[in-house]
């Protein structure tokens, strides 16, 4: 796609970093851009700064959207932050504007063997591991796109060797407009499903559909790999994906799906009816160490490795050295008596479940969690907490999601007489917890938990800078070098 000369309007410049890096990319292509976005310059002054000399060449319109731009120019960049109900965007279309957002754009641009990775939870970590694999047969491999540090429009600049293969993590907001792309990603991953988003979406099968759009266009040569043990694999499977579909599982896979299994420990790979172990004990025994949930990650990265290419046995021999990826359950203060686990990318209640259920063997768990709602059911994880932890070892950051939990909470008696502790910062939680159970003096083992559960905008730019200033926070208290 040739956009030399197109007259491009950028909507949303953000303070976040994918309008400028849109704004900038468009501008090395010769476009004629313009950026619109509704807050006032002086909020979005460090943006302009950033676009450095592209900002010589954009006209920027602050304050306001102004329906003549929807009309006038050829291609509308839709970025994270804008409805889908949009009415510009209705605009827009009712002007047949071509509407694209970075997936979209770097699907129609890049030749590259392309494996994409989606999912409500474990995105990030089976896309980084993906990569970690595929670095055994190609060298220097990366991992882009939503929650990377990678731009995928930056990237696309700088794919020079069309044979190096490219993993990109997508989320459901990029997937939105990924169906009007030239191709589709050449192995496409769906981690799990859960409810998320639904501030967004109109319910989940909504959701589940934004999902759907990273097979939508794939071909009978192209690979979608599916998780087994999901429930709503049958409803993708439902809107009969074109492509060669392989499955992962905990459990042992049906006789008629090709993919890999675990059974008493050990990865079995299934093709063709016929079943071989893959990766030993003692390699899944490695991975097993960070939870089930991690387990299936690994299986999924480790199936779309394979199928782009990577021996078994070299899968194997990577599995015991795994990236931590950032603000994943990190470790990131570890004494003799206590360790403080930085779980700021848990954005819903699962998420928490599923890092409760890690953790709660290795020590007395304390739990800090809480932030902003994204309409999500938290009985659940009310439940869990119920279950698992005392209340004096339940720390709350206030926010909208974190009163939904307390309401639950309480339909379950779980306060009894004692109030929530409920707090403003999280550097005063941590304090407290210091303070309370005399760390680091204690004889217990103890592991301090932050796993919110919820969207972060009350208090945070987002999750990344939330898990940021988590960071400082702990060592800051800790005194953790």
């Amino acid at each position: 796609m040739n956009f030399k000369d197109k007259k491009v309007l950028v909507m949303g410049l953000g303070t976040l970093g994918g309008g400028i890096a849109a704004a900038k990319w468009f501008v090395r292509q010769g476009a004629r851009v313009t950026v619109t976005d509704t807050r006032p310059e002086k909020n979005l002054a460090a943006s302009v700064r950033a676009l450095g000399g592209a900002a010589k060449k954009i006209t920027f319109i602050f304050g306001e959207h102004r329906e003549e731009n929807f009309k006038e120019n050829d291609v509308i960049v839709v970025n994270p932050a804008v409805p889908r109900e949009s009415r510009y965007l209705a605009i827009a279309k009712k002007n047949r504007k071509l509407l694209v957002n970075d997936a979209r754009v770097f699907f129609d641009v890049v030749k590259n063997p392309v494996i994409a990775v989606t999912g409500t939870r474990g995105k990030t970590t089976t896309t980084n591991w993906i990569a970690h694999f595929l670095k055994v047969k190609n060298g220097n491999v990366v991992a882009a796109g939503n929650s990377s540090d990678v731009a995928l429009l930056d990237l696309a600049d700088k794919l020079n060797d069309k044979k190096e293969p490219v993993v990109v993590e997508l989320s459901s907001w990029q997937l939105e407009l990924l169906p009007g792309a030239r191709r589709a990603p050449d192995i496409a991953v769906i981690t799990n499903l859960h409810p998320d988003h639904l501030n967004r979406y109109h319910g989940i099968k909504a959701y589940a559909l934004a999902k759907a759009n990273i097979f939508r266009g794939q071909k009978r040569s192209q690979k979608l790999i599916l998780n087994g043990d999901s429930p709503w694999t049958e409803f993708f499977l439902r809107l009969r994906p074109k492509s060669s579909i392989f499955f992962f599982s905990l459990r042992q896979l049906p006789k008629n799906r090709n993919g890999i299994f675990l059974k008493e420990g050990v990865i079995f790979f299934r093709f063709g009816g016929v079943s071989a172990p893959v990766v030993a004990k003692e390699a899944v025994s490695s991975v097993a160490g960070k939870g089930e949930h991690n387990v299936a990650n690994f299986m999924a990265a480790a199936l779309a490795a394979h199928l782009a290419g990577v021996p078994w046995s070299a899968i194997a021999r990577a599995a015991g050295k795994l990236p931590q990826i950032r603000y994943r359950e990190e470790i990131v203060v570890q004494k003799k008596n206590f360790t403080v686990v930085n779980d700021s990318t848990a954005t819903s209640p699962d998420a928490v479940i599923a890092a409760i259920r890690r953790f709660k063997s290795r020590g007395d768990l304390i739990l800090i969690t809480g932030g902003t709602d994204k309409n999500l059911d938290f009985e659940q994880l009310a439940e869990e907490i119920k279950k698992t932890l005392p209340p004096e070892d339940v720390f709350l950051l206030n926010g909208s999601a974190t009163r939904k939990l307390v309401t639950e909470l309480k339909k379950m008696k779980y306060f009894n007489e004692q109030k929530p502790q409920l707090f403003e910062n999280l550097e005063d939680i941590l304090r407290e917890i210091k303070s309370l159970y005399a760390i680091p003096h204690t004889l217990t083992s103890r592991i301090i938990l932050f796993s919110p559960g919820a969207a972060s905008f009350e208090k945070f730019k987002n999750e990344f800078d939330r898990g940021e200033k988590f960071d400082g926070y702990a060592k800051k208290v800790f005194r953790q070098k």
